[in-house]
């Protein structure tokens, strides 16, 4: 519902409606907008979570990892990661989804130092926040694009200069 109304689409009726239940259940569980918004953004971390820990049973080099998550992100899970800026965009009007939105950030830097050290990549503990915001980057540029434009070439050249930098190597 976020990826396709947005978070305006993203009503108690709206809720009822597509998880086929009576009037008034969504309201019973989440007594606001911001609570629905809260556990929209919570169930997106989890199967964000979810899907990253799949990704890492499959040792790659950091660019490889990379490529394939953002790959993915951008084509086969595009809506979720749509419904994950709209809710970012709108943390920045409600201060109770920024809050949760910034646990849900030092969770995934702690799952993605986790992550690194299971696959025995090197990476700084205090480099990885910004590994996430250049990935995070890249993804809202591969997401926001005609689907038509995204590539795995495209998307491998940007994991490279998010690894490597934009230098050229000497």
């Amino acid at each position: 519902m976020l990826a396709s109304a947005g978070v305006h689409g993203l009503t108690d009726r709206a809720v009822e409606k597509a998880a086929d239940v009576p009037p008034g259940t969504a309201s019973n569980y989440f007594r606001s907008r911001e609570a629905l918004l809260v556990a929209a953004a919570e169930r997106i971390a989890e199967l964000r979570h979810a899907s990253t820990d799949q990704a890492v049973k499959q040792p790659a080099s950091l660019v490889d990892l990379l490529t394939e998550s953002l790959f993915t992100a951008a084509t086969t899970l595009r809506s979720r990661y749509l419904a994950i800026f709209e809710l970012r965009l709108e943390a920045a009007r409600r201060p109770a989804l920024a809050s949760a939105l910034a646990g849900l950030q030092d969770t995934a830097s702690l799952v993605t130092a986790g992550h690194h050290d299971e696959l025995g990549l090197e990476i700084p503990r205090e480099k990885i926040p910004a590994l996430i915001a250049l990935s995070g980057g890249a993804l809202f540029t591969l997401v926001g694009a005609p689907p038509e434009h995204v590539s795995r070439d495209v998307v491998r050249s940007m994991a490279e200069v998010i690894v490597h930098g934009c230098m050229p190597r000497t």
